[in-house]
């Protein structure tokens, strides 16, 4: 009844920035519907959906297995979440994951959200090793909550909230020397590390993953893999981590898991962890979280990697990951802005870069010094208004523009995609003109929303 309502609620109640960002940008849109690779607004129009919740939609929106799966629950009146006692879905999801990971991995901790499972796995570091320090690649983002945010290497989302951690360091990501460097201190309890970096879908160069485990093992570190972006098909493999033969010592789960329907989280760790943690029956409780391992969560996450079986999703994200690759990458030669393309699986993502010469240029630089990553919105805006294409840029100041389809999106809608992509790449190459059309349409969106 108040769907119509959901812009000035926002507005009114939560986030009025957000809503500022939204109608800025002209994605101010009245959604009524998710159906699949798509979302729906009030008049009805399909929008392809490449932002996916950021992710958690592997399996598409309100996929109808799923749904069954939690009416099933709901009216099976079951025990969930008796605290001093256990239920058997969690227990069953537990034993599945288990079953998918490396040969290390034993058990699963409940969590509520990706953050939550970083969180986790920086205390069950500490305790299992008794060191304080964390060790962290640059610019990873791993959650918001202030544990997890002490790992983060986005400065946009750190400042204004310390003092965070005192114990937690970067290295570059990629810098095997310099993470052998801190490593061999004797004080790191903990190496985390996404195998492909979210913000930007950066790609590790070629021996780093597996140079970074033989670093851990060889001094006693923990070797923790943050697969809350990467994990459950996205990239190709169920895990990212079997792209490179890893077996680590914690793995975080999260978004994708339970269809996007439930909040959800976990750590798979090994059996010295939980071994080290959990090491006295008093002990028994020293870590848990409220609504972590309820029977909604695990419910909807048992549901989703049945789907996932079922419909043959890590392969299809791997046959159209490639496919995808393969119709963009021509892009690179074709226009000079574009200076990479990447991905692995369908975590893809689009760099691009200042024109070789000339006027065009000149203009890029100096709307880069005003406003840095203002130049990939000359493909997020151009694509949602003109194609109905919905994604986003992959960090604040980056020209990286980023996508993460449903794992059930249509070869065709691929295709699609990367020819919306070529037509709107052929009109932002015109860069004065591309960036002049940008900014008034963005003026005008920023009127709007100071309007409101």
């Amino acid at each position: 009844m108040r769907s119509g309502e959901a812009l000035e609620l926002g507005d009114r109640y939560m986030n009025r920035q957000l809503g500022r960002i939204v109608r800025t940008l002209g994605f101010d849109r009245d959604w009524r519907h998710g159906e699949g690779a798509h979302l729906i607004d009030a008049a009805g129009e399909r929008y392809l959906d490449l932002l996916c919740g950021y992710g958690v939609f592997a399996v598409g929106r309100n996929h109808p297995a799923v749904i069954e799966a939690l009416e099933l629950t709901l009216r099976e009146h079951t025990p969930s979440l008796p605290q001093l006692g256990v239920t058997a879905l969690p227990g069953v999801l537990a034993e599945q994951l288990v079953a998918r990971a490396p040969a290390r991995i034993e058990a699963m901790i409940a969590a509520n959200s990706g953050t939550e499972s970083v969180e986790a796995a920086i205390k069950l570091a500490r305790a299992t090793t008794g060191r304080p320090r964390i060790a962290h690649a640059e610019h990873a983002f791993h959650g918001l909550t202030l544990g997890s945010l002490s790992l983060n290497g986005n400065a946009e989302f750190r400042d204004g909230f310390g003092p965070l951690l005192s114990d937690c360091t970067p290295v570059p990501f990629g810098d095997l020397e310099a993470l052998r460097s801190e490593l061999e201190r004797g004080d790191v309890a903990a190496f985390v590390v996404e195998p492909v970096q979210g913000k930007g879908v950066n790609l590790p160069p070629d021996g780093f993953l597996e140079g970074a485990q033989a670093a851990c093992r060889a001094t006693d570190t923990l070797f923790v893999c943050d697969e809350v972006q990467t994990g459950i098909g996205r990239t190709g493999r169920f895990f990212a981590l079997e792209h490179w033969g890893l077996d680590p010592d914690m793995i975080c789960v999260a978004k994708a898991l339970s269809g996007g329907f439930v909040p959800i989280g976990g750590v798979l760790i090994s059996r010295q962890v939980r071994d080290s943690v959990f090491d006295a029956m008093e002990r028994g409780v020293r870590h848990g979280s409220t609504f972590g391992g309820g029977d909604l969560a695990a419910a909807a996450a048992l549901a989703t990697l049945q789907v996932m079986d079922d419909e043959g999703l890590v392969e299809r994200s791997a046959r159209l990951g490639e496919r995808l690759l393969e119709l963009t990458r021509p892009l690179v030669e074709r226009y000079d802005i574009v200076a990479e393309v990447r991905g692995l699986g369908l975590m893809w993502a689009i760099e691009l870069g200042a024109p070789s010469r000339g006027s065009r240029r000149v203009v890029w630089n100096v709307v880069e010094r005003s406003q840095p990553g203002l130049a990939a919105q000359l493909i997020t805006v151009p694509l949602f208004k003109r194609h109905r294409i919905f994604c986003q840029v992959a960090g604040h100041g980056m020209n990286v523009v980023k996508a993460l389809p449903a794992l059930v999106i249509e070869e065709a809608e691929i295709e699609r995609f990367a020819a919306a992509l070529d037509d709107v790449l052929a009109r932002a190459a015109r860069v004065p003109r591309a960036l002049a059309g940008l900014t008034a349409e963005l003026a005008l969106g920023s009127v709007r929303a100071r309007m409101r």
